[in-house]
């Protein structure tokens, strides 16, 4: 089941992604990155307004598409999918490129690899290790259609997705509550950015609630209101953390955070189901490109900062729009020639 509207939503993601991260890049609010180049403080308010919300809409929509996927393929060739077109792609994709990220790190904060000598292979697995960048959500997202999986065999009858298709606005927004509880439990330490419990909720919650025709109807009538609303609570939530660390677990945990998130999450829904329902090129183009996007967008930028700082030293002024037009120049190549390469485009992009 093809829904022009969330391609649109989806590819549009991806590529907000890729603004957050060349703005992320030189963030002057401690949010742990791979560079060390003094950022402008204003250009951080972008980054508060987009975080809380722009990973769990790609959830949601990622667990609306598990419906129409197992709908269409079944439960078996559907994991036999994901374990090629997500899986592997999320763990070959740590050691053919997440070295550079770790590269590059090592330019900046040499300290942090430390200074004992080290065999070769065992500083290339931690240069690895060092570079993961956005590839938490393909492993969080294999998390997530596992547990879906767990849960269509749990329900045989779909009652929960019944239930969920019967939702009016009302119990929509109260979701909210159900997403805030989410935020509390099963986060990793450390590591924070694998925030389990609001992420599965999310894409559970497209894949029971979301996908139906009848509740994107509702959410499609109630887009201007629900944008709005969206843009107030963001809004609210940049300039209460301006100048702080806006991904913390304490602030993402906060009750804001989370209506951000959820009620971020139906406006993505809404507006993109009233605006952007219909197939373009840029649809076809994202269809086909969005995923090696996602997965190669970051150690390139990453050699494009540290080209732009080390070898032209140019001011942050000139590198956040440089990093976007360089992406624009060089990712789309990048990735078709990744398509054409028999290894590595089933190693990277499960192809």
């Amino acid at each position: 089941m093809r829904k022009p509207f969330l391609d649109n939503a989806r590819g549009s993601l991806v590529l907000l992604v890729i603004v957050y991260h060349a703005f992320y890049l030189l963030n002057s609010v401690g949010v742990i990155r791979n560079v060390d180049i003094a950022g402008i403080p204003a250009f951080d308010t972008l980054l508060a307004f987009v975080y809380p919300w722009f990973m769990t809409a790609l959830f949601a929509i990622a667990g609306a598409g598990a419906r129409y996927a197992l709908e269409r393929k079944g439960g078996k060739a559907f994991l036999r999918a994901k374990l090629r077109r997500v899986l592997l792609p999320s763990i070959a994709g740590i050691f053919l490129v997440g070295w550079i990220g770790g590269f590059v790190t090592l330019q900046y904060q040499p300290a942090l690899f430390g200074d004992a000598p080290m065999p070769g292979f065992v500083r290339y697995i931690v240069l690895c290790l060092t570079g993961i960048g956005p590839l938490w959500f393909l492993h969080e997202l294999f998390l997530c259609d596992l547990a879906v999986l767990l849960l269509r065999r749990l329900d045989r009858r779909d009652a929960l997705g019944r239930l969920g298709e019967r939702a009016g606005l009302p119990a929509l927004l109260l979701l909210t509550a159900a997403v805030f509880l989410s935020a509390q439990v099963l986060n990793t330490p450390v590591m924070e950015v694998y925030r389990n419990g609001i992420y599965i909720l999310c894409f559970l919650l497209g894949h029971e609630v979301l996908c139906h025709e009848r509740v994107q109807t509702l959410l499609v009538r109630a887009a201007p209101a629900l944008v709005a609303a969206a843009v107030v609570l963001c809004a609210a939530f940049a300039a209460l953390h301006y100048g702080e660390s806006y991904c913390t677990m304490s602030v993402l945990r906060s009750p804001l955070a989370c209506s951000c998130a959820w009620i971020g999450t139906l406006a993505v829904f809404a507006g993109f189901g009233r605006w952007a329902n219909r197939e373009t090129c840029f649809t076809r183009h994202m269809r086909q490109n969005g995923f090696a996007y996602y997965v190669l967008h970051l150690p390139l930028m990453l050699l494009c900062a540290l080209a732009l700082d080390r070898a032209l030293h140019a001011p942050a002024i000139v590198i956040y729009p440089a990093l976007l037009v360089l992406e624009a120049l060089l990712l789309p190549p990048l990735a078709a020639l990744l398509r054409r390469i028999p290894v590595l485009r089933t190693l990277l992009l499960g192809l």
